[in-house]
């Protein structure tokens, strides 16, 4: 019994289904002595470049075991499936235990966006408290000077009569 990785990428306009097709599948791979050693469904993500139109796809990975000459009979028969967009087989030694780099990659992504939506929050939040307290020294600002002004206007009629009497005195 051989090992192997098999990585479908399904059209993206079909990821409400993915979870049929990864069924249907399980039962092709059974039907031909395949053992499935451990099943991903990464989601949607970018392609590298576009296949068959499409931006984007709906990744799923398999670590399976069964003889090499059924593995043909299954590709021939996901050949002409048309809600998948590519597909690979891999023959490998060993099956990996952990998780698949690109399980991990779109992990990470997941937590990186929400991470920076959490920064831009509080970024948000700290920019309208800063806002606002600037508001606030400036209205401070602007009462501060319209009390001095008051406080202008009621002294000049005094000054202004005392410099007049003072005028008038030395005019005299």
């Amino acid at each position: 019994m051989k090992k192997y990785e098999a990585v479908i990428i399904l059209n993206p306009n079909l990821s409400s289904k993915a979870s049929d097709f990864e069924k249907d599948f399980e039962k092709l791979l059974k039907s031909n002595s395949f053992s499935i050693q451990k099943k991903e469904d990464v989601g949607r993500r970018q392609l590298a470049y576009s296949i068959n139109n499409h931006n984007k796809g709906h990744y799923l990975l398999f670590n399976i075991e069964g003889d090499a000459s059924k593995l043909i009979d299954i590709e021939n028969k996901i050949k002409y499936n048309e809600s998948i967009i590519r597909h690979l087989f891999i023959s490998v030694k060993e099956h990996n235990g952990e998780d698949s780099q690109l399980l991990q990659d779109s992990k990470n992504k997941k937590n990186d966006s929400e991470e920076k939506a959490v920064d831009k929050d509080k970024n948000q939040q700290s920019k309208s408290s800063e806002s606002n307290e600037k508001q606030q020294v400036k209205e401070k600002m602007v009462e501060a000077d319209q009390d001095d002004k008051v406080d202008n206007s009621s002294e000049s009629p005094e000054l202004e009569k005392e410099e007049q009497k003072e005028q008038e005195d030395k005019d005299e």
